[in-house]
């Protein structure tokens, strides 16, 4: 059995999709739809923009989800098409990917909710307010007594259950600092602020929450063409009206990324795509279930080595 995963913030880099734009007019044609939805040159951004530019979340957000579904699509012209996963996943925004390319939502409305989602979080909390930690070899339980010992009336949570030695912490940028220092005592190799712009995943983003409600509400859900695994349930949902509940809950819940390739691997998946940018997922797959083959779809390239 094989998924299909999404990545999500982090893995942006100027030029990715290019060789697969160039390679394939359909892929070309996914930049040029997310464009057009979006009433600007998201593209020129993509290929040949400023980084910084590009890792501002309403940016961000867009541009790498159009190069996840401009990966699809060059396997699709290849005779490889979504059905050939048995499940699909993605990481944070990489579950909207994720849900587009099995066909539960347009991509336009892909691109056009994924704006407004960065732009909803990076507005929920005033810049400089919040902050997100990386906890390295911690397990969940106890990042999440980290977090608890560090709130002291703050808000300080684990964001993202990445892998078995990798938690996300968000919050108050205070509670996240005062967390640092008690991770570190609890046994952590290292516990590092992550260059982001806003506390991620966690109660602070209850403003963007309600925006993202709104914002589903006007747009039609099908039920995707194979299971997606949602992020807040770790376990596969294909109901529209489901679908919608969990993406409205994903804004302030945890990204259950560990429980969601555990899951799919207890299903009896044993091949993992990354499709998309970079690499990010393959290593957290490759540290959760071992002996599992992984493969990352994201240049023309890797389209003709996955076609055989």
């Amino acid at each position: 059995m094989r998924a299909f995963v999404f990545p999500g913030q982090g893995s942006q880099t100027i030029g990715m999709g290019r060789a697969l734009a160039e390679a394939y007019p359909a892929a070309r044609d996914v930049y040029d739809e997310v464009d057009a939805a979006l009433g600007e040159k998201l593209s020129t951004l993509i290929f040949e923009g400023e980084i910084e530019t590009l890792t501002l979340t309403r940016n961000a957000q867009p541009a790498l989800m159009a190069t996840s579904i401009a990966a699809m699509a060059a396997l699709k012209s290849e005779g490889i098409d979504v059905t050939a996963a048995d499940f699909v996943a993605g990481h944070s925004l990489g579950e909207y990917s994720a849900l587009c390319a099995a066909g539960a939502l347009r991509l336009d409305d892909t691109a056009r909710l994924l704006r407004l989602r960065g732009e909803a979080m990076q507005q929920a909390v005033p810049v400089g307010e919040g902050a997100m930690a990386a906890l390295l070899g911690l397990d969940l339980d106890t990042a999440r007594a980290v977090a608890e010992a560090a709130a002291q009336g703050d808000v300080c949570q684990a964001a993202n259950d990445n892998d078995p030695s990798q938690v996300v912490i968000s919050g108050h940028k205070a509670a996240v600092e005062r967390a640092l220092d008690i991770a570190k005592e609890k046994g952590a190799k290292r516990a590092i602020l992550l260059p982001v712009s806003a506390p991620f995943h966690c109660a602070l983003m209850a403003p963007a929450a309600r925006a993202m409600a709104d914002a589903l509400e006007g747009v039609e859900i099908r039920e995707p063409a194979v299971p997606v695994v949602a992020n807040v349930r770790a376990a596969a949902v294909s109901d529209p009206a489901l679908i919608r509940t969990l993406l409205v809950d994903q804004v302030t819940g945890a990204v259950r990324w560990r429980e969601s390739v555990e899951y799919m691997a207890g299903q009896g998946v044993i091949e993992f795509w990354e499709i998309g940018a970079g690499k990010a997922l393959t290593g957290m797959i490759r540290r959760i279930a071992k002996g599992a083959e992984t493969r990352a779809i994201g240049t023309p390239e890797d389209v003709a080595a996955a076609k055989g």
